[in-house]
């Protein structure tokens, strides 16, 4: 009975604002992908953490082939999903560089799947357990890991090296989007606010302490894509 109570009714959005806030995060996520996918070809780094890449990974496929999203988001997902599978391919080119010295090589591999399976039946599980079949609990909690894991990120390597400021700024924005057009269709759910909120303020400290690093580095950050 709880479940039935989750994200009801929300309020009626005109659909041209609507299909405007979705594409626009659409629009800026796919920049992030793009970038991330050459910044990490030209450093030679992987630019996405592997536990935010896989729960990316699964997310899209459950909603592009499982719970199928409407228009216009499956075809952004589908977009995504092309993307995430070219950032997987670095992280697994590029990946065991940064992969524990202590641990065996071999269990590189074992911990991508294994992780990226149990991403999969986390958001699936999230899906029924909340009542949740478009993904809007998974996608804002993946999103908080995610840039609770960008920060670790550019704090572990304290380098530029896979990252820039762009890719930054273009996930900020692309989360601001989805953050306004769900604040707007249920206004009353304070979980989520407090998930919007708590993405921007992480995504804002990612950008400002990678632009730091980058002072450091002597790098320019404004032009480096």
């Amino acid at each position: 009975m709880l479940a039935e109570g989750m994200l009801q009714d929300p309020v009626h959005l005109d659909a041209t604002l609507s299909s405007f806030l979705m594409i626009g995060s659409g629009l800026f996520w796919t920049i992030a992908y793009i970038l991330i996918l050459r910044r990490g070809f030209k450093d030679r780094f992987y630019g996405m953490p592997m536990v935010a890449l896989c729960a990316n990974l699964a997310w899209e496929f459950i909603f592009s082939f499982v719970h199928p999203h409407p228009q216009p988001q499956l075809s952004i997902d589908y977009l995504w999903l092309l993307f995430d599978v070219g950032i997987m391919v670095q992280y697994l080119r590029f990946g065991r560089g940064e992969f524990p010295l202590h641990l065996p090589q071999k269990l590189f591999y074992t911990t991508f799947l294994f992780t990226l399976v149990y991403c999969g039946l986390m958001i699936s599980f999230m899906a029924r357990e909340f009542n949740d079949y478009i993904g809007i609990y998974a996608a804002f909690a993946q999103n908080l890991m995610m840039s609770v894991l960008f920060v670790r990120m550019v704090l572990k390597r304290n380098s530029s090296a896979g990252q820039s400021l762009y890719i930054g700024l273009s996930k900020l924005v692309g989360t601001v989007f989805p953050s306004v057009l769900f604040y707007l269709y249920f206004p009353n759910s304070y979980l989520l606010m407090l998930l919007y909120f708590g993405i921007f303020v992480l995504d804002l400290v990612y950008v400002l302490l990678l632009y730091s690093v980058m002072k450091a580095e002597g790098i320019k950050p404004w032009k480096r894509l």
